[in-house]
């Protein structure tokens, strides 16, 4: 390739990728467009120099993060200045890697290891980065399909790694195929193996999707238009949102299970004021259902960020720990009640203890959240992801962001937006019943995501032994 077509060739391909990353991924994602983001700059890097293909790719991958940019600006979460840019470039830095080794091993005549290797190192460091990293993992490859339930069916093996790889595989194997520089047979192998693959993960995804759920139950998500954190119930204001929320419920479909209501919906300095515990103990017992509430306790030191859990027998609530928390001390034990585990919004953003929930017998996973608005969608669909992963419905109750209700395939069976109903509530109610159980990935946890670190490996070490 001359210098100026190659140049030409870097820029539509910086282009076209940034724009497909764009549209891709982040917060409201176009699942198709996932597949086909890497693939422009993956068919630039076996045809141009390492000079101009691997910029290409950092800067695609980097404009393409500009999708979440606006939110960061707001967020408490993650603010752009200096978090936000530090996880767009260091995403962007893994990618380069990703592409890097695709385009040696590649140019060294091995295309399916080429195309291995690239997706394994992509999923590898991200497993990586929910070792280390404190908030966990979101907004990736494979939370971009999470509307697409026949794929999503290849987490109760793989844990959502194999998504991750899966989506960086197809479009890795398909730039190898049409690479200048590979030989027929290296071609019709490499089509063949990704070809294979695919099969067996839609083939496997429509089978496991026949399954049917049983014994249905009837949950909901109530959630006030509130924007201030935990009402304070030793107020006037919070002990009148604590008689808003009695009203509301009371006035539920009968048959309602379970109710969740978000994270951080009331607040006090006691561990239990009764304004909220005798309030909501009684009514557990009048609808014969379980609550479950967020509730921030402030002591001298510290801030305890709870789910009170209410049984439907009006007995004294269980109390769950958030377990992953950048103010509150982490919490450690599990509640299960009803066969019903409970979480708190960050947590889903790790394998567990939704996996934990699963292997301890719980049916389903109800969720108190409280998000940043536009981060509803995602941050609901890792919850969903979660769920697949161990075959759990999850009840997502999230405050000004999102309510959702998913089975335990990973199939939204409702979902609405919060924090907009005129009103001043939204409550979603919907029927789900119990999921297929503790899965492969249950049993297994994050072996895929080891397999990738091997497999990173292995292809580094051909690509370093070639050159020496």
């Amino acid at each position: 390739m001359g210098y100026v077509h190659e140049q030409v060739g870097a820029v539509a391909a910086t282009v076209s990728s940034g724009v497909l990353f764009y549209f891709g991924t982040g917060l409201t994602p176009v699942a198709a467009l996932t597949w086909l983001a890497p693939l422009p700059v993956l068919l630039l890097a076996t045809r141009a120099h390492a000079r101009t293909a691997l910029p290409a790719a950092f800067l695609a991958y980097l404009g393409g993060t500009a999708n979440i940019w606006a939110w960061s600006l707001r967020s408490h979460d993650l603010p752009l200045l200096p978090w936000g840019l530090v996880v767009s470039v260091c995403l962007s830095a893994t990618f380069v890697l990703a592409v890097a080794l695709f385009r040696r091993l590649v140019l060294l005549g091995h295309a399916w290891l080429g195309a291995l290797a690239a997706s394994a190192v992509w999923t590898g460091v991200l497993y990586l980065v929910t070792l280390l990293n404190p908030k966990g993992l979101t907004d990736t490859f494979a939370t971009a399909q999470a509307d697409v339930p026949v794929v999503v069916q290849t987490v109760s093996i793989t844990g959502s790694w194999g998504l991750e790889f899966l989506v960086l595989l197809v479009p890795a194997a398909a730039a190898a195929v049409l690479a200048p520089t590979v030989r027929r047979v290296a071609r019709i192998r490499t089509g063949a193996f990704i070809l294979g693959v695919t099969a067996l993960v839609l083939i496997g995804g429509v089978i496991r999707l026949t399954s049917e759920p049983i014994a249905p139950q009837r949950m909901a998500v109530v959630s006030a238009n509130m924007h201030g954190w935990a009402a304070d119930v030793g107020t006037p204001a919070g002990k009148a949102l604590v008689d808003s929320y009695v009203h509301r419920i009371a006035a539920l479909p009968s048959g309602v299970r379970t109710i969740v209501l978000p994270e951080g919906t009331f607040g006090a300095t006691e561990p239990s004021p009764p304004v909220l515990v005798d309030r909501f103990r009684a009514l557990a017992r009048d609808r014969q259902a379980v609550l479950v509430v967020g509730y921030a306790q402030w002591a001298k030191n510290a801030k305890y960020n709870y789910a009170l859990v209410f049984p439907a027998d009006g007995s004294a609530p269980l109390r769950y720990l958030k377990h992953h928390d950048a103010v509150s001390p982490p919490g450690h034990d599990l509640v299960v009640h009803d066969d019903t585990g409970v979480e708190i919004c960050l947590d889903v953003n790790f394998a567990e203890p939704s996996r934990d929930y699963a292997t301890a017998g719980a049916t389903r996973l109800a969720v108190p959240a409280s998000d940043e608005g536009d981060d509803g969608w995602l941050h609901s669909r890792t919850a969903l992801l979660r769920g697949a992963e161990n075959g759990l419905p999850v009840v997502w109750g999230g405050r000004q962001t999102r309510q959702m209700i998913s089975d335990g395939w990973g199939r939204v069976v409702a979902d609405v937006p919060s924090g907009v109903d005129p009103s001043g509530f939204t409550t979603l109610v919907a029927e789900v019943g119990s999921g297929p159980g503790p899965t492969w990935y249950t049993r297994l946890g994050d072996w895929f995501a080891w397999l990738c670190l091997v497999v990173s490996a292995a292809g580094m070490a051909v690509a370093v032994r070639v050159r020496r």
